[in-house]
């Protein structure tokens, strides 16, 4: 009978479950990255209910609470909306430039140099006060744009020419563009040494539905401006743009594989230009949709943070322009929430933890986890 040799000891694992992870050798299903982007939201949810708990609130209370204040009546979704529609086009223009892989962190600046745009028009002025309504809004959309356009022109312009990263030079502009703006809003424009402009007439003002409440009652109280309109039909175009031109295809190409694109011909400098330009120009127009929509006035408090609130937005739409609608309201009633809620920086630390969550959650589309059983001796 033989022994057992007692002189080699006998290993045994402490866990019999191991994780492995391999990459995806196939594309994933079209439902699988919706899945996975609401999942990281609801995990973000909860890590937001586990700060609130130990900082002394109560969770359900506090989501409840968002709930009521964006949702619970039509004058306060009309609000949600509002905060809604600089988040829709600062959303898209994140949406268009992350889709050909160009990290746009400038669309805050953007944003202001819109606004800047859009006030000229009428503080310059370049229009006389009696010019209609319509040709304002059309004359301040056009400015704004431009101005978001040419804030975009100068990374693009530099990562085409000089292959400057794109994440420092839009980064950089968004001071310089705060600076600028400072400059007139205490100096140049101050109304009476105060850090605004003065008010805009009213026919520069985009129309609210507060506007109609003489002929339908309903709409009396409601701040709901005509800027969700162009918002809407932004979010259009740019799906038509990416889904069904050939201008799309080529940023979809790029962003997918750059040396299949070159190799087919398409020029890879050329559209870095252009899509940050429109990218940079639907800033822009969020820019001036505020003022002319919200604000009336050019001062330097006009943006809670939608140019960075924008990339959180664009990234759990997985750069679907429609898609950006509605995550867009979502964020839109957190911000208008957030007002209410204490500690006042709970809205914004639940936008960052949903932000790394996402980020977080791509791992899985790159990547498959297997949870496999081991033996119990090695």
């Amino acid at each position: 009978m033989s022994e057992i040799d007692s002189s080699v000891p006998v290993r045994r694992n402490r866990f019999p479950f191991a994780i492995k992870v391999e990459p995806r050798q196939s594309d994933v299903p079209g439902w699988f990255p919706i899945v996975i982007s609401l999942g990281a939201v609801v995990v973000a949810l909860l890590i937001g209910a586990v700060i609130l708990a130990i900082v002394g609130g109560d969770p359900l209370k506090t989501y409840a609470h968002i709930a009521e204040a964006s949702f619970g009546s039509v004058g306060v979704f009309s609000d949600t909306l509002v905060k809604a529609i600089p988040l829709i086009l600062v959303g898209l223009a994140c949406s268009l430039a992350f889709r050909m892989r160009l990290w746009n962190i400038g669309a805050e600046g953007q944003f202001f140099l819109g606004a800047f745009g859009a006030s000229a028009v009428v503080l310059i002025p370049l229009l006389p006060k009696d010019t209609p309504q319509w040709v304002f809004i059309i004359a301040m959309a056009v400015a704004g744009m431009a101005c978001g356009a040419l804030w975009g022109f100068i990374p693009g312009f530099l990562k085409a020419k000089f292959n400057v990263n794109e994440v420092i030079s839009t980064l950089m502009l968004n001071y310089i563009a705060i600076a600028w703006n400072n400059y007139f809003i205490y100096a140049v424009w101050s109304e009476s040494g105060f850090q605004m402009s003065k008010m805009f007439p009213k026919n520069a003002w985009l129309p609210r539905l507060a506007d109609y409440a003489k002929d339908i009652p309903a709409f009396r109280g409601l701040t709901l401006h005509f800027g969700l309109v162009l918002a809407v039909i932004a979010a259009v175009v740019i799906w038509i743009i990416l889904y069904r031109s050939q201008w799309g295809y080529e940023i979809r190409l790029i962003g997918d594989n750059p040396r299949a694109a070159q190799y087919s011909g398409i020029s890879i400098k050329r559209n870095t230009i252009l899509v940050l330009m429109l990218s940079g120009a639907l800033a822009g127009l969020a820019g001036m949709s505020e003022i002319s929509g919200v604000v009336h006035r050019l001062q330097g408090s006009i943006s809670p943070g939608y140019g960075f609130t924008g990339i959180i937005v664009a990234w759990l739409a997985k750069l679907n322009p429609l898609v950006v609608i509605i995550v867009s309201i979502l964020f839109g009633a957190l911000i208008l929430a957030g007002r209410e809620i204490q500690p006042s920086g709970v809205p914004k630390l639940i936008q960052g933890i949903i932000l790394v969550c996402l980020i977080s959650a791509d791992f899985l589309l790159r990547y498959r986890v297997y949870i496999t059983r081991v033996d119990a001796e090695e």
